[in-house]
């Protein structure tokens, strides 16, 4: 675990009578917001109807918060919609006929295959895209010669229909969006479509990511634009490395060396581990009851290092593995009853920043006559990374009360004990100003 104690640059005091070998003025930042044990993060994909019309006035009523990663092509009003970015698909279609599918024109093909221009399309692309990234190779090949044959013997219907996943956002709008996301709640990219990456090309795959993230800036605002999830969880090297340079944080993977992760899929649980945090994603489906999802929970509470990550999809009866909205209400009821004691809930967003902020901070303290100063600072984005973090700090034995002052910001604090000493716990934002702590 890399040290979050710092030298302390001290001035000796008399008046404090600090010793050779005190801890007056050790300051660390705790591993969680609050000095939590651990993290959760609730999230959505696809932006389905139901997610807002039923389960977000129930995570209103408990008072947890959310991120969705919603598909931004299927809101009313939106710039940017599906396409196909390359060569005119009549050419494609043409040549389907004398070249099958290989190596060479798959990603094209796939590529083009929602916009062919005829209805039933859509799904061939989907299936050949999760065969391609299972590297069955072949059997996706397959799929794009009978998609295209078929398309040449016309047993389409002409026109151009999305995804379901699309399509079940209907009856949400920006509005809705806004007035959400003003309530503390995190809106994300989910692509434009919901395409199925690894099926795509560079071309596409970036059009799909950048279009998607400027639709969420033009429509929300650049706090909207960190976090993404691409559709159907891929892992892909290829489309990962290409999300990377559009989005800050992506749901999919994080690469720093200092968090483990254990994906949707695996049915690894948290072990020893020298990482410094664990991302533990488990998906809530109609496979997983409620007291398995519970255990969850309580495995995040017990570790000190763990993040989890719940992936939601539908919301009685609409979207991906649907689940009841009773059910889920007794379940953030569960999670909201850890809060107070022992559990951070916070978006995704949240939760990544103050992960990296802690991991990036430097912390400096000094001793001046009755008071004790800390730096805190870090050197990211500070117009992206600004969450406040939590410091411990060891103050003098005598003290009964103790204040905190960063600008124009000042409250009191409890005093609180440990093996070590007396110290305080506080809320500091990095990069702004010195904190100056008094006790009497």
């Amino acid at each position: 675990m890399k040290s979050l104690s710092l030298t302390i640059i001290t001035s000796l005091c008399t008046l404090l009578a600090i010793g050779q070998n005190s801890k007056i003025g050790q300051t660390t930042v705790t591993e969680w917001q609050y000095d939590k044990n651990g993290a959760v993060s609730i999230t959505y994909d696809d932006g389905s109807y139901n997610q807002f019309k039923d389960a977000l006035p129930i995570m209103e009523r408990i008072g947890v918060p959310a991120t969705f990663f919603i598909i931004t092509g299927g809101i009313p009003g939106s710039k940017y919609q599906g396409k196909f970015v390359g060569r005119p698909v009549k050419d494609i279609i043409t040549e389907s006929a004398t070249i099958p599918t290989n190596q060479q024109n798959f990603l094209e093909r796939c590529s083009a295959a929602g916009y062919l221009g005829y209805k039933g399309t859509i799904t061939y692309h989907t299936k050949a895209a999760g065969q391609y990234d299972e590297r069955h190779i072949k059997q996706a090949f397959k799929l794009m010669d009978s998609l295209y044959a078929k398309v040449r013997h016309g047993d389409f219907e002409p026109g151009y229909q999305p995804c379901d996943e699309y399509l079940q956002e209907k009856g949400s709008t920006w509005d809705d969006f806004r007035a959400d996301a003003a309530k503390g709640y995190e809106f994300a990219s989910h692509s434009i479509t919901h395409a199925g990456m690894p099926g795509l090309d560079s071309a596409n795959i970036v059009y799909e990511l950048t279009k998607s993230k400027e639709e969420m800036l033009n429509q929300m605002g650049a706090k909207y634009t960190f976090s993404c999830e691409v559709p159907y969880g891929y892992e892909n090297e290829r489309v990962m490395q290409i999300a990377y340079k559009i989005y800050p944080a992506l749901r999919n993977r994080m690469p720093e060396p200092w968090l483990k992760e254990i994906d949707r899929p695996s049915k690894k649980t948290p072990g020893a581990t020298d990482h410094d945090y664990i991302q533990w994603q488990r998906e809530c489906n109609t496979r997983a009851p409620l007291p398995l999802m519970k255990s969850w929970v309580d495995t995040a509470v017990a570790r000190k290092d763990t993040w989890l990550v719940l992936v939601i999809h539908g919301v009685d009866g609409l979207g991906y593995e649907a689940l009841p909205s009773t059910m889920l209400d007794e379940y953030f009821q569960y999670i909201k009853s850890k809060q107070k004691a022992s559990i951070w809930i916070a978006t995704f967003g949240d939760v990544t920043k103050y992960m990296r902020e802690r991991e990036a901070a430097t912390v400096n303290s000094r001793i001046v006559k009755y008071q004790v100063k800390v730096k805190l600072t870090h050197t990211l984005d500070k117009a992206m990374y600004n969450l406040p973090l939590t410091l411990k700090t060891y103050v003098p034995s005598k003290w009964s009360q103790a204040s905190i002052w960063q600008g124009k910001d000042g409250h009191q604090v409890e005093i609180l004990q440990d093996a070590k000493g007396n110290y305080i716990k506080y809320q500091a934002k990095p990069n702004d100003g010195e904190i100056t702590i008094s006790g009497i």
